[in-house]
């Protein structure tokens, strides 16, 4: 059974959204400052223990059950000469996944994440949006609603990723005609050249030009200029945040795919942390109109959701170090003066 059936049923549950458990926060901030360090110490890694006990609804919280995944979709506006890689690489790496040997194989390994692929129609791209919506009322709402399925009831947390020969396209114009100037989001991608860059910005502001009349509406908007595995990738989203299970977003295609849920509720995103700053120019951009600091910056640029795949890897030193570290009391070590 479908989970929604129109952009207004879609709407109304970006709307109604439910909030942290603060008293699981305030537990996990307790303890913090009754551990064997100097209070504050351990910095963002504290304030990570804390915001997933709030959404976990528990102290302490766990990462036994962590999932990533990776929605694909191919776009028409490839045909615009937007990417450096034909539209068949989206199937090629779709089979790279399932045999195991993509990088986000290897980092969901390492960090002990389960990991799951759903391609959406490969075999039929979205329409071209420099010259028609990308995907009509139902194409969208079935991309959503195949997102939100894919996240489980009992997952601890949940890692976004993609893969599409045109979606850093696509999340430009997202962002764009969320925020206003879409130019500005738009990167390199996959490593177009000085020319290939100049089509991209031209068909971005041609796209959102066409579109112009309902960029207002963030819905409505995703479903003009953006793509099947961008929906998929909000509908999980909102799913976890639905079940209360916490979120990492990756780069910039992951972060334009769930922009709609903030520009519709502006703590639509609280149950999400940015994994990383992308290299792409238009990600820091963007990062700084959703008001999300990433937590790492190591120059990727992949997508996949490799970058929040290795912020998982930090996730798992915060929490270890709030569930093994001993107390003060239980390592008999005098805590700090009251002077």
């Amino acid at each position: 059974m479908s989970q929604f059936s129109s952009f207004d049923e879609l709407r109304a549950a970006c709307l109604e959204l439910p909030g942290p458990d603060t008293a699981a926060a305030e537990a996990a901030a307790a303890r913090e400052t009754q551990l064997t360090k100097p209070p504050g110490s351990l910095g963002r890694l504290e304030e990570l223990v804390a915001w997933l006990a709030a959404w976990q609804g528990r102290n302490p919280p766990s990462l036994d059950k962590c999932e990533i995944l990776i929605f694909a979709g191919n776009h028409g506006v490839a045909a615009q000469g937007v990417s450096a890689y034909p539209p068949e690489v989206t199937a090629q790496m779709v089979a790279n996944f399932e045999a195991g040997g993509a990088a986000i194989n290897q980092l969901a390994r390492t960090g002990g994440a389960k990991l799951r692929v759903t391609p959406l129609e490969l075999d039929r791209p979205t329409a071209d949006f420099t010259s028609a919506p990308a995907m009509s009322e139902p194409e969208f709402i079935g991309a959503v609603n195949t997102g939100y399925a894919q996240v489980s009831d009992d997952a601890d947390l949940i890692v976004l990723g993609e893969m599409g020969i045109g979606n850093t396209t696509a999340a430009a114009a997202i962002s764009g005609a969320l925020f206003g100037g879409g130019a500005r989001f738009a990167s390199t991608g996959t490593g177009v050249g000085r020319d290939g860059f100049g089509r991209k910005r031209a068909v971005i502001q041609q796209a959102l030009l066409y579109h112009s009349d309902i960029l207002g509406d963030p819905l409505l908007a995703a479903a003009a200029v953006g793509g099947r595995e961008l929906a998929a990738m909000m509908g999980a989203c909102l799913a976890a945040r639905h079940k209360r299970i916490p979120v990492l977003i990756d780069g910039m295609v992951s972060s334009s795919a769930v922009a709609p849920l903030k520009a519709l509720r502006a703590d639509a995103l609280d149950h999400a942390r940015v994994g990383h700053q992308s290299a792409d120019a238009g990600h820091g951009t963007l990062l700084q109109e959703l008001g999300m600091t990433p937590l790492l910056d190591l120059g990727m640029r992949l997508g996949e959701g490799s970058g929040a795949a290795v912020a998982l890897l930090v996730l798992r030193a915060a929490l270890a170090c709030h569930t093994g570290m001993a107390t003060f009391e239980e390592a008999q070590v005098s805590g700090k003066s009251a002077s």
